[in-house]
C-alpha cells in the first residue's frame, strides 16, 4: 500500500530551525524544567541558548573534523537535550548511549562509532562504565550529578567559553544523529538518520502530534537516546515550543509526573500495566466496575484516577516499541484515557504508522503516515516499509545494511503482519521470534502472551519452548498477587489456561505456567532499556530448566 503527501524541500523546518525561532520569539518561556527534591531548576529558551551556544563553541574549539560523532552517555535531564542541541548546532553528529551500559558495552560503541569527545551525565554506576572508555577520547561532565573531576567540567565551558553568536543552518543531507539500538540480540547496530528524515517526519505528523495547542508540556523519563523518546519528547517540545519536564528518579515518579501534567504522554506497555495494577491496588475491578455504572460518580471517578496518575491535561497519549494487549488498552479508554498506539523502529524514525485518534482500531498498531509504502511478503508476512525518512544505512557495516534494505529501498522490518484496505497494520509476529516446536510447527510467542494479559496476578510474561513439543509460558508475578494464597494464585492462572488454550491452535497451546522467583529487569539483563522482554537471555538463562518443568505433573509450577 503506498500512501501519498510528504513535503518539497523548501517546507522543511529542522530541530535547529525550530529551536533558533523560540530562542528568539519567547526567550523568557520555561522550556525545561529538572526537578531536585519539590523544586525546580528552570531553564528558559534564552538561558537554554546561551549555554547550547557556550558548549557549541567550545566544540568548534577543539578543531575536530566536521561532521564527527560526539557522544552523551546519561540518564534524561536538562543538560541531555542542552548538550544533544549544543552538538548538532556545532555541525557534529549526536551519538547518544544508553545509560544502563556496562564498560565493555560502553567499549564497544564508543570505539564502533569512533566518538572522540564524550558528554557524561546523570549516571548510576559512572565508576565501573568508566574502565570502558577508550584512551584519547575527551570527557565532558555534566554539572549537579557527581561530575568527574578528571573531565572537563561543564560549568568551566559556560563560564569560560566564547558563545557562537551566529545561527547555522544544518544542510538537510547531514547526518542529524547516529542512534544505537538496543540490542536485544547481539552488538547495537548504529542507525544514521539525517535531518531531513527528522524533518520529514516532524512535517508529515504536525497536526497527529498536536502542534497547534498553545500551550505543550511533556514528561520525559524513558530514554532519550531512543528514538521514540526522542521524537515524542525531544524533538516535538522543540518543535511546538512546549515544556519538557524530568523524572528525578524511580521514587520521585508519581509526584514529577503530577508536577508536570503533561499534554503528551508517551509510555511503553509494561508502563501502563504498572499503572493498571497500581490503581487496582487501590480500587479492586468489582469497585471500580460498580463506581463506574454510577453516572455522577463515573465522571468523578475517572477524574480522579486521572489526575492521580499526572494525566489530566493529557491530549495525546501514546504507547509504542512494544505491544500492548486490546484488552489493557480498552480498560483505559474506559477512564477517559485514549491511549493511542504506534509502530516503526529505529531504522525509520520510529514512524510507520499510528492510531488516529478519532478512529482507532482495535487490534491493530494504527494507520500508515502519509508518505510511507508498506507491503507484505506473501512468503512470510513480513512487513516491509519504505519512506523518505528511511535510515540511510548502519554505520560502519555496509553488510548488514544490505541484509535490511533491499536494492528498491524496502527495509525489512522483522516484523510479520497484516495490512486492511484502510491501511491499518496489525502485528502478529516477529520473524525471528517464530519458532519451531519439535513437532515441526511454527510458533508466534506474543500473539500467545496477548492472552493472559487480562489476569492481574501476571506482571510479566515470555512464552518459550523450541526444544518442547508445545509452549510453555513463564510468568512473573504483579504486585497484587504478594497479597494472595499461592493455592488461589496456582487456581487463578490454572483457570487463565484453560480458558486460554481452547482459543489457539492445537500446537500453540501451552502445556505449563512456571512462576519465577525473581522479577525481569534491566538490571539482570532480561529486559531492554525500553522495556521489552529478552527473549533470547531469558531462554538461555532457563534452557536447563525447561524440559523438567514441560514433563512437570501441575499445570502451574513454582520456580
Amino acid at each position: 500500500m503506498r500512501t501519498t503527501a510528504t513535503s518539497n524541500v523548501s517546507e522543511l523546518k529542522t530541530v535547529v530551525d525550530y529551536f533558533y525561532q523560540w530562542e528568539k520569539t519567547q526567550p523568557d518561556k520555561v522550556f525545561l524544567r529538572q526537578p531536585f527534591g519539590k523544586k525546580f531548576k528552570d531553564f528558559t529558551w534564552a538561558e537554554t541558548g546561551e549555554q547550547v551556544r557556550r558548549l557549541a563553541g567550545y566544540l568548534l574549539s577543539l578543531g575536530l573534523e566536521p561532521q564527527s560523532n560526539i557522544g552523551l552517555v546519561s540518564k534524561n535531564c536538562a543538560e541531555w537535550i542542552i548538550a544533544d542541541l549544543a552538538i548538532m548546532m556545532s555541525g557534529h553528529v549526536s551519538v547518544p548511549f544508553y545509560p544502563t551500559l556496562t564498560s565493555d558495552q560502553l567499549n564497544q560503541v564508543l570505539t564502533h562509532s569512533g566518538c572522540q569527545v564524550l558528554f557524561v551525565g546523570k549516571l548510576d554506576n559512572w565508576q565501573g562504565m568508566k574502565k570502558g572508555i577508550p584512551a584519547g577520547v575527551s570527557c565532558i561532565s555534566f554539572p549537579t550529578y557527581n561530575p568527574d573531576p578528571e573531565h572537563v567540567q561543564w560549568d568551566d565551558i559556560i563560564a569560560y567559553s566564547k558563545p557562537m553568536t551566529e545561527s547555522p543552518r544544518p544542510k538537510l543531507e547531514d547526518l542529524f544523529s547516529i542512534v544505537y539500538t538496543s540490542g536485544t540480540t547481539g552488538n547495537p547496530k548504529g542507525v544514521m538518520l539525517t535531518y531531513k528524515a527528522m524533518a520529514s517526519v516532524m512535517h508529515v505528523t504536525q497536526d497527529m502530534m498536536l502542534y497547534h495547542l498553545p500551550e505543550t508540556r511533556f514528561f520525559s523519563y524513558l530514554p532519550l537516546c531512543h528514538i521514540a523518546e526522542r521524537n515524542v519528547v525531544a524533538v516535538t517540545a522543540v518543535g511546538t515550543g512546549g515544556t519538557v519536564y524530568f523524572a528525578e528518579s524511580l521514587d520521585t515518579f508519581a509526584a514529577n509526573l503530577a508536577a508536570a501534567q503533561p499534554t503528551h504522554f508517551f509510555a511503553v506497555p509494561r508502563i501502563w500495566t504498572k499503572f493498571q495494577l497500581g490503581i487496582l491496588a487501590k480500587m479492586p475491578q468489582k469497585k471500580l466496575d460498580m463506581l463506574l455504572k454510577i453516572p455522577i460518580l463515573s465522571g468523578i471517578v475517572k477524574k480522579k484516577i486521572r489526575k492521580g496518575l499526572g494525566l489530566n491535561d493529557a491530549k495525546f497519549i501514546l504507547t509504542a516499541a512494544a505491544p500492548m494487549p486490546v484488552s489493557l488498552i480498552t480498560w483505559f479508554r474506559r477512564l477517559g484515557i485514549k491511549i493511542q498506539e504506534a509502530y516503526g523502529m529505529t531504522e525509520n524514525m520510529g514512524a510507520v504508522c499510528m492510531a488516529p485518534a478519532d478512529a482507532p482500531k482495535d487490534g491493530t498498531v494504527g494507520k500508515v503516515y502519509p508518505g510511507v509504502e508498506v507491503k507484505i511478503m506473501p512468503d512470510t508476512g513480513e512487513i516491509l516499509t519504505r519512506t523518505e525518512w528511511n535510515m540511510t544505512g548502519y554505520y560502519k557495516e555496509p553488510i548488514m545494511t544490505s541484509e535490511t534494505i533491499d536494492e528498491e529501498g524496502w527495509i525489512h522490518t522483522g516484523d510479520v503482519g497484516e495490512i486492511d484496505s484502510e491501511g491499518y497494520i496489525k502485528i502478529t509476529g516477529r520473524v525471528k521470534e517464530m519458532y519451531k516446536t519439535s513437532k515441526g510447527e511454527y510458533v508466534a510467542p506474543s500473539q500467545i502472551e496477548f492472552g493472559f494479559a487480562d489476569n492481574k496476578l501476571i506482571e510479566q510474561i515470555c512464552v518459550v519452548g523450541q526444544s518442547l513439543p508445545q509452549p510453555i509460558a513463564l510468568v512473573v508475578l504483579s504486585e497484587i498477587a504478594r497479597s494472595v494464597e499461592r493455592d488461589a494464585v496456582a487456581q487463578s492462572l490454572a483457570a487463565t489456561l484453560s480458558d486460554v488454550n481452547p482459543k489457539l491452535k492445537s500446537y500453540e497451546r501451552v502445556q505449563k505456567i512456571v512462576v519465577m522467583r525473581e522479577a525481569w529487569t534491566v538490571d539482570n539483563n532480561m529486559l531492554t532499556p525500553t522495556m521489552k522482554t529478552k527473549r533470547n537471555v531469558i531462554e538461555k538463562t532457563y534452557g536447563q530448566m525447561m524440559e523438567p518443568w514441560y514433563e512437570g505433573k501441575e499445570n502451574v509450577i513454582w520456580e
